[in-house]
């Protein structure tokens, strides 16, 4: 049984979701993994992961217009407003996602369907740079 960590930290320019599938895969496919299990976990509180279809640009904007619709930005509706309105609503946003996913490898490779990428869906404002680890497991 082998295990790995890698970081990887995405650059955002704001709102919206940032597709780094290929430099997981990348990274996965180095490691002579197999077979395994891995993890990706985001180390933040206002940022969230998600695996989600990577051709039609549609519904990656229908889901950003859902969320904005879902956890509107009024700071009347929140206590915890002190980096702005976008502040409580990136909370519950993340909350309403994912901080961590695990995906199966086959064949070293990323056993994801067709049409299924991983996102770092970004729900401040302002840029940030965002770590995500890796944790891969297998042999």
């Amino acid at each position: 049984m082998k295990q790995a960590t890698h970081r990887i930290r995405i650059q955002t320019r704001g709102k919206g979701m940032y597709e780094f599938t290929g430099e997981v895969a990348a990274w996965v496919k180095s490691q002579n993994v197999n077979t395994g299990l891995l993890t990706i976990f985001c180390q933040h509180t206002s940022a969230s992961l998600i695996i989600q279809e990577n051709a039609d640009p549609d519904v990656r904007a229908d889901l950003a217009d859902y969320f904005e619709r879902a956890v509107p930005e009024d700071t009347r509706l929140y206590r915890h407003t002190l980096e702005g309105p976008d502040d409580m609503t990136s909370h519950i946003r993340s909350a309403l996602t994912h901080t961590s996913l695990s995906i199966p490898i086959h064949d070293r490779d990323l056993a994801l369907g067709t049409w299924q990428g991983v996102y770092l869906f970004e729900h401040r404002e302002r840029p940030h740079v965002r770590g995500i680890m890796l944790h891969l497991l297998g042999e």
